[in-house]
C-alpha cells in the first residue's frame, strides 16, 4: 500500500472523490470495466461517466483503494487524475453504482468545455493568505463565490462569502448575468466541494465578462487538507452517509455508529 493511502487510513475506511474533464467516447465498454473492478474489489459508492469525462466518489479498504487507483490510472486518459482521501470508521454508501449521464456536472451549456482551457486557479495556502491579508497579491478586494446549492451553504462555507440562493447548479449562469455588474472589480473566486462545479463556474463567469475570476483548486476538501479550513466557518457538507465533514475532513456522523 502507498505510504499516503496507508497514513489515512490506519485500517479504516478509506474514501476518494475525484474528477476530471477528459473526452470519453467508449462509455458502455469504460461503464462494465469500471463495475466489474469495483465490485471486484468490494468498493462501493458512485462513478458517473459521461463525453466530457469522469466523476467518482468510492469508499472501501485501503488496498482495494489503491488497486483501484492503480488499474484506474493505467488507461493514459486518467493518467493524471487527482484525488481527495478521507477516511471514516466504516464505507458511507449503501451500494456501487456506475452511471453514464449527459454531463459529469450538470450546467446545460454544453460549450462550456473544461478540457479545452481552464480559467486560473487558486491553491489552498495562497487562498488562505489571501484572506488573512483581505486582498489579493496585485491589492484587489476578493469575493468569495459560493457555487454549491443553499442547502449546502448552509452548512458552512467561508466567512463573509457570498451565495445566489440557488436550488440547483443549473440556475447558476442566469444568476451570474443578474449579479454580473457586482463582481466587475473584485477578484471573484468560485469554490464548491470538490472542485467540479467551480470549474465550470469560473469558466462561464470568464466568458460572461468577469474581468479577475478564479477557481479554488480542489474545492473546499482540498482547501481543509491543505490548511485546515482558515476562514471556513462550519461544516462541508457531502452526499453520503457522513452528512459533512469538519476541516479536519472528520465526519459529523461516521456510518460505523
Amino acid at each position: 500500500m502507498s505510504p499516503a493511502i496507508s497514513a489515512a487510513s490506519g485500517g479504516r475506511a478509506v474514501n476518494i472523490a475525484a474528477y476530471k474533464f477528459v473526452t470519453l467516447d467508449d462509455l458502455p465498454v469504460l461503464r462494465e470495466a469500471m463495475r466489474e473492478r469495483t465490485l471486484a474489489l468490494g468498493l462501493k459508492g458512485t462513478v458517473l461517466l459521461a463525453p466530457e469525462g469522469i466523476n467518482l466518489f468510492l469508499a472501501g479498504s485501503g488496498e482495494a483503494i489503491e488497486g483501484f487507483l492503480q488499474w484506474l490510472r493505467g488507461d493514459a486518459r486518467f493518467a493524471d487524475l487527482q484525488v481527495k482521501f478521507s477516511v471514516s470508521d466504516a464505507v458511507p454508501f449503501a451500494r456501487m453504482l456506475v452511471k453514464i449521464k449527459r454531463e459529469i456536472i450538470r450546467m446545460d451549456h454544453p460549450t462550456i468545455r473544461p478540457e479545452a482551457g481552464r480559467a486560473p486557479g487558486v491553491d489552498g495556502p495562497t487562498l488562505a493568505r489571501w484572506l488573512a491579508q483581505g486582498h489579493d497579491d496585485a491589492g484587489r478586494e476578493l469575493l468569495m463565490l459560493d457555487t454549491r446549492n443553499a442547502f449546502e451553504v448552509d452548512v458552512g462555507t467561508f466567512e463573509g462569502a457570498v451565495d445566489w440562493r440557488i436550488a440547483r447548479f443549473t440556475q447558476f449562469p442566469s444568476a451570474v448575468r443578474e449579479h454580473l455588474h457586482e463582481l466587475q472589480d473584485k477578484t471573484v473566486v468560485s469554490f464548491c466541494t470538490g472542485g467540479i462545479r467551480c470549474e465550470k463556474a469560473a469558466i462561464y463567469m470568464a466568458e460572461a465578462g468577469v474581468p479577475h475570476v478564479y477557481q479554488l483548486e480542489g474545492g473546499i476538501l482540498k482547501y481543509f487538507e491543505q490548511t485546515g479550513g482558515a476562514g471556513f466557518t462550519g461544516r462541508c457538507f457531502v452526499f453520503d452517509e457522513r452528512v459533512s465533514l469538519d476541516p479536519a475532513l472528520a465526519p459529523e456522523r461516521d456510518p460505523a455508529g
